[in-house]
């Protein structure tokens, strides 16, 4: 429910933006903090659970700023391919957890700088200003 409060009364936008970010600087960072531990500390090689479970932080975010998005995006395509990027990036960090397809680690960037490119083209170019427009478009 403050997920829900937070984007609303935010740009969801933004709040989407910021998410894909943190997110891909998250992907990006993993490698190199387990590069890190590894050479520091032998008796754990393993993720540690707060870091894996930040994963589904950042699509619970994401779903909600996307869900708000949408809601007063007047561009029709955009709402698909946000909806597109993030099932993607869901598909993505899913496999990653159950490992069901050998997939490329980077392959996680592309659903996130989609996110956050659509996100900026959003609100920049599609979002509703009133209530009037979004009432016409849904």
């Amino acid at each position: 429910m403050i997920a829900k409060t937070f984007v609303k009364k935010t740009n969801p936008n933004s709040v989407g933006a910021l998410a894909s970010s943190l997110c891909l600087i998250h992907c990006i960072a993993t490698p190199f903090l387990f590069l890190a531990q590894t050479c520091t500390a032998t008796c754990c090689t393993s993720t540690p659970v707060w870091w894996a479970t930040i994963d589904f932080l950042f699509i619970g975010m994401s779903y909600f700023a996307i869900y708000w998005s949408v809601k007063n995006s007047i561009n029709s395509w955009i709402k698909y391919a946000l909806w597109t990027s993030w099932v993607f990036l869901c598909l993505v960090i899913l496999n990653e957890k159950i490992g069901l397809l050998t997939v490329p680690e980077t392959s996680i960037y592309i659903p996130a700088i989609a996110l956050i490119l659509l996100h900026l083209y959003n609100r920049k170019y599609c979002e509703c200003k009133d209530e009037n427009c979004c009432a016409t478009t849904n």
